[in-house]
């Protein structure tokens, strides 16, 4: 029976890479890159073959073998794995790069900073006082080819193969026998006696300095030039002079070189530094001072280096969140570093986390998501979005804070082309209707219209028809300035979405209603709109073959790109995800739509002029459109509007109803304060809207088709028949006395294209009393709120000193 003997280096859990050794060191050793067989993770391989008649090398080499094996310190080389023969040697060690190549690579790519280099000074520096100090050893080869560098850019100090004992255990210093080696030794072991070495780092030190001389001003070419100290910084040439000195006796200890060099004004005194230090013992930092440390940290990340970023913060961001409970601090500083990552690493790392960040209830880190989600959502999927995310973000829009409302309808410009057709086309039309008619704040209505011109094309065919009209027509009705134009807007930046046919009966009646408009910005976009309306009314009409080309959008499927022209065009007043609506929300912050009275609009000609409405006696503009009477009891809302972040918000699932229930709808209350038009008489009760919007918040009911003409009454004669050129016989009545009856009769029956809008004017008494009665529940709300302020401070005590306003 045959016995095959077994190859240790074919069964070692590690293999070679076929490339070639990338700048091994002076030295026995050969480094080649290499990776885990179970794995793949990338490993750094130092060989050494064993040849004959080196018997010394070898066992400097075994020596260097055992030396890393048995030490362990975070800025030393880490051992992994080694494999002894008796035809080589090999040492598995963390994936590094020596550092000459690293810095000609760093050089190449833009150069180094300073803040690089001393932080891995400081790093090699702590790496001796670690072996001289704490375990009595001398280096005996300090110089570039024994530093190394990881892939977050720390340094790490290797070549320990001719380490010895300070304390004489074991002989003297190993021979090197290698020229490249024995230039960075101290003038003092020229003579090789040693009697002039005073203390056991001077050596270490002294080789220190020319490996600081060698990392700004290149390989060192003889001894001799370390007396010109080049392009060494000024900070650091005091220290470096110590170092070089002819007197091994001054030469300082490596913990007060450090201490040295981190005193006020010192080359390694500097935020990068710092930082460093602070990540290395962040386990043991208070809470307190880990979220200022994070808070801090998103300013200084610009000017850290990439890898470092990468490999070594982001490391610590993501293990803060998870079971630190760090909180919103961490998400500025996360996502700044996720800029550095690929598309494969962003899905693998952040995306999870961000993903369970949706899922709490901490309101500072739901607002902070949607205020950043612009550097996110493109590495999100769609199953992603319709499943973990949006079902979180809707609560947003029932939340009793406007800053919320204002970011989750912001937010949806970036979720609504990820959104399936349920989520799109029903929940979030539904949300959006309860926002434009209910919502207190003119300003979040308004940017609830302007987000639907930008993603009415994502809609489908059948809920862009039954929804962009009604939805614009409605917001053309706001008493806020800003919404009527934003409606206009709406309508010029989705024209390509409507039939001929609604252009001309629906959209142009209610573009001409605004040509009277108070404000002058609203009777501007209505001219330009109902010029660009009109055009194409035009065009069709000279040439009917054009018809399927202009209405090829009206029916076709959900598209992207179908409006982006055409809202760029618009030039919204409130683009992206900023906006004015934060600034003029603290101007007004409890402008309810029913108390408003907008002023009258001038009637036409012939109609008999509606009674007077009340206005106040500053004039009114956009900016300023509630009464002087008002303006006492809003000022308690906007301290607490502004100071949203100190309230107890409860839940997230808890909806807004105790605050809404008390707001009239503000249709409702701009109707009845236009002149000339009445309230509606089967208006239902606003819980009925948050219940369903297919009632009263739907925007399907507000356009109705237009009823067929009615046949003349009897006896009507054609305008053909009657004498125009005399006066009639004056025993005939008047000719269209029956037609006119009728018409007036008729009028109060049946319900035009305007919906509930009813054009007859109201009685001075009914606006007073339904003043009177808003006025009394503005004072009934104010009431309840000073009673709830003042039960919550009485539970919680003294406000807590330090609270950081969110912005």
């Amino acid at each position: 029976m045959w016995f095959f003997a077994r190859d240790p280096v074919r069964d070692f859990p590690f293999e070679l890479s076929p490339e070639p050794p990338e700048g091994s060191p002076p030295g026995p050793w050969i480094l080649h890159r290499g990776r885990k067989k179970a794995t793949g993770s990338p490993v750094s391989i130092f060989v050494y073959d064993v040849k004959p008649g080196a018997e010394e090398q070898t066992q400097v080499a075994k020596a260097a073998f055992k030396r890393l094996k048995t030490l362990r310190h975070p800025n030393i080389l880490a051992y992994i794995d080694g494999l002894e023969t008796d035809k080589c040697l090999h040492v598995v060690t963390e994936a590094v790069t020596p550092l000459g190549v690293y810095l000609k690579a760093r050089v190449e790519a833009g150069g180094l900073k300073e803040l690089e280099l001393s932080w891995g000074l400081h790093q090699i520096v702590k790496a001796l006082s670690f072996l001289v100090n704490d375990c009595s050893l001398i280096h005996n080869n300090v110089c570039m080819a024994a530093v190394f560098v990881d892939r977050a850019g720390e340094w790490k100090l290797g070549g320990l193969d001719y380490m010895y004992s300070a304390q004489g255990n074991g002989g003297g210093p190993p021979r090197k026998g290698i020229p490249e080696l024995e230039q960075y030794d101290p003038p003092e072991l020229a003579d090789g006696s040693g009697r002039a070495v005073r203390e056991k780092w001077s050596a270490d030190m002294w080789r220190l300095g020319c490996l600081i001389w060698e990392v700004f001003n290149g390989p060192l070419p003889r001894a001799a030039a370390l007396r010109n100290p080049g392009k060494i910084p000024k900070s650091l040439v005091p220290h470096y002079c110590e170092l070089v000195g002819a007197n091994p006796k001054v030469r300082p200890n490596p913990a007060r070189f450090l201490q040295n060099c981190r005193a006020p004004g010192g080359f390694m005194n500097n935020r990068f530094v710092e930082t460093n230090l602070f990540l290395e013992e962040i386990q043991i930092k208070e809470p307190a001072e880990k979220q200022k440390f994070f808070q801090e940290l998103s300013k200084s990340l610009d000017s850290f280096p990439e890898d470092f970023c990468r490999h070594k913060v982001l490391p610590q961001l993501l293990t803060a969140f998870e079971f630190g409970n760090a909180g919103a601090v961490v998400l500025t500083p996360l996502f700044k570093v996720g800029k550095f990552l690929n598309a494969e690493e962003y899905q693998q790392k952040i995306i999870p986390v961000v993903v369970k960040m949706f899922s709490s209830t901490d309101r500072a880190m739901r607002i902070r998501l949607l205020q950043q989600m612009e550097q996110f959502i493109q590495y999100l999927d769609e199953p992603t979005v319709n499943t973990q995310i949006f079902p979180h973000v809707v609560h947003g829009f029932l939340d009793t804070n406007p800053a919320i409302r204002e970011q989750t309808v912001k937010s949806m410009l970036l979720l609504a082309p990820k959104l399936n057709e349920t989520n799109l086309n029903v929940e979030l039309m539904k949300h959006f209707a309860r926002l434009q008619a209910k919502d207190e704040q003119g300003p979040i209505r308004c940017n609830t219209t302007v987000c639907l011109g930008k993603i009415g094309s994502y809609l489908s065919a059948s809920t862009r028809h039954r929804v962009l009209t009604s939805a614009f027509s409605r917001a053309t009705k706001d008493p806020f300035a800003p919404s009527r134009v934003a409606g206009v807007l709406g309508f010029a930046a989705t024209h390509n979405l409507y039939s001929m046919n609604d252009c001309a009966h629906k959209i142009l009646p209610v573009l001409c209603g605004l040509t009277v408009d108070p404000e002058k910005s609203v009777r501007d976009q209505a001219f330009k709109a109902i010029r660009s309306f009109l055009s194409k009314l035009e065009s069709v009409s000279e040439d009917p073959t054009q018809l399927a080309e202009v209405e090829k959008d009206v029916h076709a499927a959900s598209s992207p790109g179908m409006g982006g022209a055409a809202a760029s065009w618009a030039g919204w007043a409130v683009t992206g995800v900023s906006s004015l609506t934060s600034k003029l929300i603290r101007a007004h912050p409890t402008a309810a739509p029913a108390e408003t009275n907008v002023p009258q609009r001038p009637a036409p000609e012939g109609l008999p002029a509606p009674a007077p409405t009340p206005v106040p006696a500053m004039p009114t503009t956009s900016g300023q459109w509630e009464t002087q009477e008002e303006s006492k009891d809003t000022e308690e809302d906007s301290s607490a509007a502004d100071r949203w972040d100190d309230e107890d918000w409860g839940s997230l699932e808890q909806e807004a109803e105790s605050v809404l229930v008390q707001r009239d709808d503000w249709r409702t209350g701009n109707q009845a304060s236009r002149p000339g038009q009445a309230s509606n008489p089967g208006h239902r009760s606003q819980e009925s809207d948050w219940s369903s919007w297919e009632a009263e918040g739907s925007w399907e009911q507000d356009w109705q088709e237009p009823s067929p003409p009615e046949p003349p009454p009897e006896g009507t004669r054609l305008a053909s028949e009657y004498n125009w050129g005399g006066p009639e016989p004056s025993d005939k009545g008047d000719p269209f006395a029956a037609l006119s009856v009728h018409r007036e009769a008729g009028a109060q029956s049946r319900r035009d294209s305007w919906g509930d809008d009813n054009w007859e004017g109201l009685e001075t008494e009914s606006r007073q009393a339904k003043a009177e009665l808003a006025r009394k529940k503005r004072e009934e709300r104010r009431r309840e709120m000073e009673a709830k302020r003042a039960e919550k401070k009485a539970a919680k005590g003294p406000m807590k000193l330090g609270t950081r306003k969110l912005d």
